[in-house]
């Protein structure tokens, strides 16, 4: 696998209103943990969405890899310009933070929003350029962004054989506890 879409949840689907939250560093470390496995095996470029949450806290786990795996590379590639136009400053500067950091980023559509089009568009633009996806999503939590995601890696991946890597509420919790019991050492 060279190209890995990497997405899941906004922040405010997981109850994340702010970027202190503790759980952000544990989804970081979990996507951290999926990634490095997949970069020693000729991962080359790990492309997202660019939506606040899950998708950023992605790129910030693959720009903090760079420093061990120089060749690795994070994109963004949003839907429509200028995504963060209406989100709140703190948030804006965050994402315009990341996109200094990131290898490349682009919009599929030159012009601010006008429709689900261009979301389509972004899609079929990120299944066609990666070979697999790395997603937060409980399907048991119901409903959520990332659903639609996870329909379509599942049948491309019959398909085509598509590779689809899930990373579990089990997994973050894995992951805070395994921290808590080093923090208490």
């Amino acid at each position: 696998m060279k190209n890995l879409l990497v997405t899941g949840y906004r922040a405010h689907e997981l109850q994340i209103y702010n970027q202190k939250h503790v759980g952000i560093d544990y989804i970081k470390k979990c996507i951290t943990n999926k990634l490095i496995p997949l970069i020693e095996e000729g991962l080359e470029w790990m492309i997202t969405p660019g939506t606040f949450g899950v998708d950023l806290w992605a790129c910030e786990a693959g720009i903090a890899l760079k420093s061990e795996y120089p060749d690795f590379k994070v994109s963004i590639i949003t839907a429509y310009a200028n995504p963060e136009e209406k989100w709140k400053e703190d948030k804006q500067n965050y994402y315009r933070d990341l996109l200094r950091q990131v290898d490349y980023y682009a919009s599929v559509s030159k012009e601010p929003y006008s429709g689900g089009w261009q979301l389509k568009a972004r899609d079929d633009l990120l299944f066609r350029k990666t070979d697999g996806i790395l997603i937060l999503y409980d399907e048991d939590a119901g409903e959520g962004s990332p659903k639609f995601y996870k329909e379509r890696a599942i049948k491309k991946q019959i398909e085509e054989g598509y590779q689809v890597i899930s990373i579990t509420p089990e997994d973050i919790q894995s992951v805070a506890e395994e921290e808590n019991l080093r923090f208490m050492e």
